[in-house]
C-alpha cells in the first residue's frame, strides 16, 4: 500500500454510500441462536477469529445452554473447551465470572444498555456495543481493530483510542445508520483493507481514499 503524504479525508457519505453497494447484507459472523451466546461468543472472539469460535461454541452452548448453568462449570472442562480459541486459561475465567454475574446481578438476563453490560467480566465497550447491535437492534457503534484502521487510514482520525474513534463516527454518521455503518467497515477492514498488504487494486474506495496512491 503506497504511503504518499495524506490527503484531505474521505468524505463520509460517499465512503458509506460505495460500501453499502459492496456490502449488501453486512451479516454478523459468529453463529449464535440468543443474546446469551451473543455475548460469550464475542467476548471469545477477543484475539482470534470467529470461524475459530463459531467451532467451540456448539459444545460449549450443548453443554452450557445459558448463565445458571456457566456459572456452575468447571473450569478445567471450560478450557479444555475453549483451548482452539487461544489465551483459553483466560477466556474461561472470564466467561464463567460473566456467568456468575449475570446471575447474581441481573436474573441470569443479558441486560440491555451499555452502562450495565460493561459492568460485566470482560466485556468492554466493543463487546457491550456488539450485543446491545446485533442483540438488542440498539444504535451501537462497535470499534475493534479493523474499524480503527480502516478509518485512519480514511483519515477520518488519527487516534489509537477506541473510544475517540467511536465519537468521531458517531458525530458524522446518522444515527440509524450506526449498526449497518460499523458492520460494513468492520467487514472491509477484515477483507480488503487488511493490516498488511491491503488489497487496494480492488477496493472500492482506492480513489478517494488519502491513504492510497491515488492522485
Amino acid at each position: 500500500m503506497g504511503r504518499s503524504p495524506m490527503k484531505h479525508a474521505a468524505p463520509y457519505p460517499e465512503v458509506l454510500h460505495r460500501l453499502e453497494e459492496s456490502i449488501k447484507v453486512p451479516t454478523m459472523e459468529l453463529d449464535f441462536h440468543d443474546i446469551f451466546q451473543l455475548l460469550v461468543s464475542t467476548v471469545l472472539s477477543a484475539q482470534t477469529t470467529d470461524k475459530t469460535v463459531n467451532r467451540v461454541t456448539p459444545a460449549l452452548f450443548s453443554r452450557y445452554p445459558d448463565a445458571s448453568s456457566l456459572s456452575r462449570a468447571n473450569l478445567e472442562d471450560l478450557e479444555t473447551l475453549l483451548k482452539p480459541t487461544g489465551f483459553f486459561h483466560r477466556k474461561a475465567l472470564h466467561i464463567k465470572a460473566l456467568a456468575e454475574a449475570l446471575t447474581e446481578k441481573f436474573g441470569a438476563r443479558v441486560p440491555d444498555s451499555i452502562e450495565q453490560l460493561v459492568t460485566l467480566p470482560g466485556v468492554g465497550r466493543k463487546t457491550a456495543s456488539v450485543v446491545l447491535a446485533h442483540g438488542f437492534n440498539k444504535p451501537a457503534i462497535f470499534v475493534d481493530t479493523h474499524v480503527g484502521r480502516v478509518c485512519r487510514r480514511l483519515g477520518w482520525t488519527r487516534s489509537n483510542d477506541p473510544d475517540k474513534v467511536e465519537e468521531t463516527l458517531a458525530r458524522h454518521i446518522p444515527r440509524e445508520e450506526w449498526i449497518a455503518a460499523a458492520s460494513r467497515l468492520l467487514l472491509h477492514g477484515r477483507y480488503v483493507c487488511l493490516a498488511r498488504s491491503p488489497k487496494c487494486a480492488s477496493c472500492v474506495l482506492f480513489d478517494i481514499c488519502p491513504s492510497s496512491d491515488s492522485p
